[in-house]
């Protein structure tokens, strides 16, 4: 018998973020034929974006507006979830492991006294039991984990699951709960977003990543055009944040993002163990640096000794020759 899962959506400037459907996809994995139910948390008409959720896989939708969620909260969003979690008895739930992922769900665990596994990369199913993978060691190795009694209740990685075929035939109800938002306690007055403008970093499938080696906040002006031609994110080294070359907002590693995009190129970035660690579980890794004992090539699929300054620039009109 099929499991009821519910998938708490995530949303960002009114528009879904790509993890919540794939968060779908891995609690219909796990329902083995069970109703999906997804919730949203807002302000306004959600309407919207509930039937993007059913589009991308999800049975029906529950909706909880109140303009003391319009920016996110984990007292706010906690008893908003909560209320619903309540309400429906669910198997099992999924979330995204993003920022606010990884600091609502294990409020929501200890609220429901039930264990949380996070991180996951992988869902798959042995013996009757799923079973879900995860890195350690900052992503030297991986662990497997059963859930063998109670409450199903994990976070998923981003661009590691793929999410299901937007299929705008699917239909499903997208109904509004009333949940008293008792008085929070912190109060967001104001939002500055500090960094790039672009793609998203941590949802991005190719990311264009510059080390020591640009030298200087100018010498991201090349990697930002690739990205541009390749519809990609920009990211950088800790050294390259650390020397003032961009925002910590971009740095990608064991004390930044980790991230798992599609095709990751990374320019003059030797290639430390810490940077390694947030970036090394990508699909396909592209080296660029002058060195060519740099630890960078050890992990790279596709290496290229040489001035990053002269790679880079043949790598765009190369590319713009290919998409033309």
């Amino acid at each position: 018998m099929g499991k009821k899962m519910l998938v708490i959506g995530e949303s960002r400037e009114g528009v879904l973020r790509n993890v919540t459907f794939e968060a779908i996809a891995a609690a219909k994995q796990i329902s083995s034929d069970g109703e999906v139910v997804g919730i949203l948390c807002g302000e306004g008409d959600l309407t919207e974006q509930g039937n993007e959720m059913v589009y991308y896989g999800a049975d029906r939708v529950i909706t909880v507006s109140d303009e003391k969620l319009k920016t996110y909260t984990s007292e706010g969003y906690g008893q908003a979830v909560k209320a619903v979690i309540e309400d429906e008895s669910p198997e099992g739930i999924v979330m995204g492991h993003t920022a606010v992922g990884k600091d609502l769900t294990p409020k929501l665990a200890s609220k429901l006294e039930t264990g949380l596994i996070s991180d996951v990369t992988e869902v798959s199913s042995e013996g009757g039991n799923i079973i879900f993978t995860r890195p350690i060691y900052s992503g030297k190795a991986f662990e497997k984990k059963i859930i063998t009694e109670g409450l199903i209740f994990a976070t998923i990685r981003p661009n590691n699951i793929a999410s299901l075929e937007r299929d705008e035939s699917r239909s499903g109800e997208v109904t509004t709960k009333d949940v008293d938002i008792a008085d929070l306690r912190p109060i967001i007055k104001d939002i500055i977003r500090k960094g790039s403008e672009c793609v998203d970093l941590s949802e991005s499938k190719v990311i264009v990543a510059g080390g020591r080696g640009v030298k200087s906040a100018e010498g991201f002006e090349p990697l930002e055009e690739l990205a541009d031609v390749l519809g990609g994110a920009i990211g950088a080294s800790r050294g390259a944040c650390d020397a003032g070359y961009c925002d910590y907002s971009l740095q990608i590693g064991q004390t930044g993002k980790v991230v798992t995009p599609d095709l990751y190129i990374a320019a003059g970035i030797s290639g430390a163990i810490q940077h390694l660690a947030g970036m090394s579980n990508s699909k396909v890794i592209v080296a660029i640096n002058k060195d060519p004992e740099a630890n960078i090539f050890n992990v790279a699929d596709y290496g290229i000794v040489g001035d990053l300054f002269e790679v880079v620039p043949k790598l765009k009109e190369e590319m713009l020759k290919v998409k033309v």
